[in-house]
């Protein structure tokens, strides 16, 4: 089933490309546009619908890139305007859609209009940031935390006041109570709408507005089961107001209406919230006049089983019936899932094939990471490595995000696995040679080869694309649900166990014809038997 028109979203298939460590051309040892542009291809043959490109906006490096210090100009290290202007002629030419990266939330504090804010109390820009007076006692306005550790105000001598960063001091956060503000980033926006980008990653989309009253947050009345709460005492707040405060809807709406004046464009928001994920999503994509979609962290974590899926997935259909989300497991912020969810002594590559499968059946657009259609691992990296500042500062108790980093494989003989002529920025692991692009695409049984094959079933089958889901009861660590649309009705079952186990098929399934699983089972008596690890997608006839 090809997505066109303006509803290509719904459902579609999205690779994220992290330029850094995607293909260097120039030998400085960092990916760049013309690398991208020489590997769109890759990410073609693949079967997806569109790729989505990290930050690659002028920026010091602070946060690789997500501190930007002009939206609308190409850092010199990604090449400039006119290598983006290739990339979009060329993925529209291989029939992939363009969604770039946008940091609203936060500027660089080498962004001009920061650098003039920061220069008196009475400038053209002053309100553009979150500035606040200190307390008497010279402490900060309130309790607020930063992700990155620490107070979230620093300190600015000249201003002789505090400003917000949500992130690093060097990401101060721009104040979207003021309408100016909103519209000079709209306007940023609209020159990349121009150059002929489809669509719009939003990064942090629920951090832009904050308490006008600068009130403090309360602590977390409960533990996160699967946090980092042990490193980062961010997660011992409630974030009620420094993130996700109503006035964010109506600055939604103003976003999407830019976008409907082009037709066929679509925004994903990223959703970081610790306690209200589901809920912040279902009002960012509800009512069709705001997000298209949005992804969360619910299966970016360390559970993996068929109790946990379910439960997700589950819970944002009841919570947002007429809205989208965007499932990924991977991607430029987290542990690889191959090695959240591998056991001891487990084979990576059933995982990779296992978990596309799965992410392949379920209902919503799906997001893959760079090298997950190889099986990358996390790489382990040592302290002096690390250019993460968040891994830095949390070492070793957390290690950063640069170990799923690390740069792409290409030719598993070739120096630097042909990733770069010169010294990579990030080391590549030894291992990750032999899982190259140029080992695995000529073998049949490799996780490449299975990755194309899930994809092509996915887009050949509308049910799978945008059908309805339905669970089915299911023991053990079993997860069986239905897809259907159109008349056309999927039964997707997956073991998540260990060990073998045998599914009793419901009465109401009748005769199933077989359309792709991992290791063909008979189907006999009633029963579905799967291996560890086993998974079937049958037609209901």
């Amino acid at each position: 089933m090809a997505i066109d028109g303006n509803d290509w979203w719904r459902g579609c298939v999205i690779y994220q490309v992290y330029p850094r460590s995607f293909q260097d051309t120039t030998g400085d040892g960092s990916g760049d546009l013309a690398g991208t542009v020489r590997r769109l291809a890759h990410i073609a043959s693949l079967g997806v619908d569109a790729v989505w490109l990290s930050p690659f906006f002028a920026s010091p490096m602070a946060d690789m890139g997500y501190d930007v210090s002009d939206y609308t100009a190409v850092d010199p290290m990604f090449g400039s305007l006119g290598d983006f202007d290739a990339l979009v002629a060329e993925a529209h030419r291989l029939g992939l859609k363009v969604v770039i990266d946008q940091v609203l939330s936060h500027s660089s504090d080498r962004h001009p209009w920061f650098v003039e804010s920061r220069s008196s109390r009475d400038n053209g820009k002053a309100d553009w940031y979150v500035w606040a007076d200190a307390k008497p006692d010279g402490s900060p306005p309130n309790n607020w935390l930063s992700v990155f550790g620490g107070s979230s105000w620093e300190w600015d001598s000249v201003r002789r006041q505090y400003y917000l960063h949500n992130f690093l001091s060097a990401q101060p956060d721009l104040n979207f109570h003021n309408p100016a503000v909103q519209d000079a980033l709209l306007d940023t926006v609209r020159f990349w709408l121009e150059r002929g980008v489809d669509g719009f990653r939003l990064d942090t989309v629920n951090y832009y507005f904050h308490d006008r009253w600068l009130r403090s947050n309360p602590p977390l009345a409960t533990s996160l089961d699967g946090t980092n709460t042990e490193t980062n005492p961010y997660l011992f707040q409630e974030h009620l107001f420094d993130k996700t405060r109503p006035e964010n809807l109506a600055f939604l709406r103003r976003f999407r209406s830019l976008l409907d004046e082009y037709g066929g464009r679509a925004v994903v928001g990223e959703v970081g919230d610790e306690t209200r994920s589901l809920q912040t999503l279902a009002s960012y994509t509800s009512g069709g006049d705001k997000l298209h979609m949005c992804y969360t962290f619910d299966l970016l974590g360390p559970q993996f089983s068929a109790v946990h899926v379910r439960r997700c997935v589950e819970a944002f259909e009841k919570a947002a019936p007429d809205g989208w989300v965007c499932w990924a497991f991977s991607n430029h912020d987290v542990v690889r899932h191959v090695s959240r969810w591998t056991r001891a002594g487990g084979d990576t590559g059933a995982v990779a094939k296992f978990a596309v499968a799965l992410l392949a059946c379920l209902r919503g657009s799906i997001c893959l990471y760079q090298g997950e259609e190889l099986g990358l691992t996390e790489a382990e990296l040592t302290f002096e490595d690390l250019r993460d500042p968040y891994g830095i500062r949390f070492w070793p108790g957390f290690k950063g995000r640069d170990g799923c980093r690390t740069p792409m494989v290409w030719e598993g003989e070739a120096v630097n696995a042909g990733f770069t002529s010169g010294r990579p920025w990030l080391p590549i692991p030894p291992g990750h040679r032999a899982r190259a692009v140029d080992a695995q695409d000529a073998d049949p049984a490799s996780v490449l080869a299975r990755y194309r094959e899930i994809l092509a079933l996915r887009k050949a089958h509308p049910a799978l694309v945008s059908g309805s889901i339905r669970f089915l009861e299911a023991q053990g660590d079993m997860l069986a649900f239905l897809r259907e649309r159109d008349g056309e009705r999927l039964l997707c079952a997956f073991n998540f166990a260990s060990g073998p186990a045998d599914w009793p098929i419901p009465a109401e399934i009748g005769n199933l014809e077989a359309v792709l699983s991992c290791d063909r089972p008979v189907v006999g008596g009633g029963t579905l038997p799967l291996e560890p690890l086993g998974w079937f997608v049958a037609r209901l006839r």
